[in-house]
């Protein structure tokens, strides 16, 4: 049995990517495996928000290159975001890949992949969307985790960030039809899953280009799926998050109470450098929005540290908005220049080792902020969806997207369980559950 290894950089959008090209795969005959030293195909699905997973990604190639000792035959292929910018860039700095394709066409991968195995260098990088780019979307998934699933129901962005490659990388704004996410979600209830998590560059962008559709309604169609027992969504910018979605989000007993809102820096004046469209007092006038209607929210953000022109005054800024919204996550790292968006050229304000001491600061104040979160969950009760056992405890997820750990039987993978936090850690929650209810699962 011909076997293929994936190994994927970036985010859900690219997870979701690997899932639908292992389904392809599958199709083709092929069996994934853990260890790519015995893989007849590697693929690497890259990401090029920032620099560091170009590295990554480079070194990665120059590690998967010694499979072609044992096996001359293996095909080895680069895929995602920093193929769609530098595909020949890469090319040229690894000749031995046999497979370079970019965003807009990864259902085009049996083809590629036949082309490769003929000898010959299978380079396919559109400029143009592909207009059949959504029979992707008709392959299965091959998932890690049985009982939660992503769904792509948009496709690129029509935000203009000054620092953001991603236009670039994944083109304008394109969502799919309803009746296809319906029938997608469907087929994954079928198959076990009890959480939907709807994904896009801007998914709360969904439906502007059709014309007929807005994401609130969708929320209510896949709520409507028998079977769905959960519903989250990423990434959403803050001026699309309006106030017919956060209603829905309180209405839907299947929305989860939790929500990634990326401020990105706290500054009106470099939110304006960063073409972001909002001012603080905007973003916290959503936030405080979501808190009325969702008392119980708990919220994660995206910050970048030293864009240029920012100050030490401006990163206070950004400071102050973290102890005011207290976040239970925030994803946050240095500004990395992209070459080819507007940002690229901007001269640093800051050295980086000043950067990285505010890096350092931002970071040690969320740990704080979300250690004393988790510990308010002491002694209460949380609704928790068992995904895995692991090293002899059961683990899942709350509504509220914490990781919960507790003893249990095998039987309960897959089901909702209410779980009494007896410990809270700084990234993690530990609990028990009531025996008497396990008898009644």
């Amino acid at each position: 049995m011909k076997k293929f290894y994936i190994r994927t950089f970036g985010c859900q959008m690219n997870i979701n990517d690997s899932q639908k090209m292992s389904g392809m795969l599958k199709t083709l005959g092929y069996e994934p495996t853990n260890n790519w030293e015995e893989a007849d195909v590697i693929l690497v699905n890259t990401c090029s928000v920032r620099e560091k997973p170009d590295q990554k990604v480079l070194s990665a190639l120059g590690e998967f290159k010694k499979v072609k000792n044992k096996n001359p035959d293996a095909i080895i292929g680069v895929c995602g975001c920093l193929a769609q910018r530098a595909g020949y860039e890469i090319l040229q700095k690894a000749p031995y890949i046999d497979m370079v394709f970019g965003t807009t066409n990864i259902h085009h991968l049996p083809q590629l992949l036949e082309e490769a195995k003929q000898g010959n260098k299978a380079v396919e990088i559109l400029e143009e969307i592909d207009e059949n780019e959504n029979q992707l979307d008709s392959y299965p998934t091959v998932r890690d985790n049985k009982y939660t699933a992503y769904v792509t129901v948009i496709r690129g962005c029509d935000k203009k960030c000054t620092y953001c490659i991603v236009p670039t990388t994944r083109g304008k704004e394109r969502s799919r039809r309803i009746g296809e996410i319906i029938q997608e979600v469907q087929w994954l209830v079928e198959d076990g899953v009890k959480e939907i998590h709807l994904i896009g560059q801007n998914v709360t962008a969904y439906g502007k280009d059709l014309g007929d559709v807005k994401f609130y309604e969708l929320l209510y169609a896949v709520a409507n799926v028998d079977g769905v027992e959960r519903i989250r969504f990423t990434t959403g910018h803050p001026r699309d998050l309006d106030i017919n979605t956060i209603k829905a989000m309180a209405d839907i007993p299947q929305v989860c109470e939790a929500l990634h809102l990326p401020i990105q820096a706290g500054s009106d004046k470099i939110l304006k450098a960063m073409d972001r469209g909002y001012t603080q007092k905007e973003y916290l006038e959503k936030i405080e929005l979501l808190k009325k209607y969702i008392p119980d929210i708990a919220l994660s953000t995206d910050i970048i540290v030293g864009f240029p022109g920012e100050t030490y005054e401006d990163y206070l800024e950004t400071v102050k908005v973290v102890k005011e919204v207290k976040y239970d996550q925030i994803f946050a790292f240095k500004y990395s220049p992209r070459p080819g968006t507007p940002a690229a050229d901007l001269k640093m304000t800051e050295d980086p080792k000043t950067l990285s001491k505010w890096l350092t600061d931002l970071i040690n104040i969320q740990k704080n902020i979300a250690f004393e979160k988790n510990l308010a969950y002491e002694g209460k009760k949380v609704e928790v969806l068992v995904e895995e056992e692991k090293d002899g405890k059961l683990v899942g997820r709350s509504r509220t997207n914490k990781l919960v750990y507790f003893e249990g039987k095998h039987n309960l993978l897959g089901k909702l369980v209410d779980v009494k936090i007896t410990k809270a850690n700084r990234f993690s929650l530990e609990g028990t559950i009531n025996e008497k209810e396990l008898q009644l699962i």
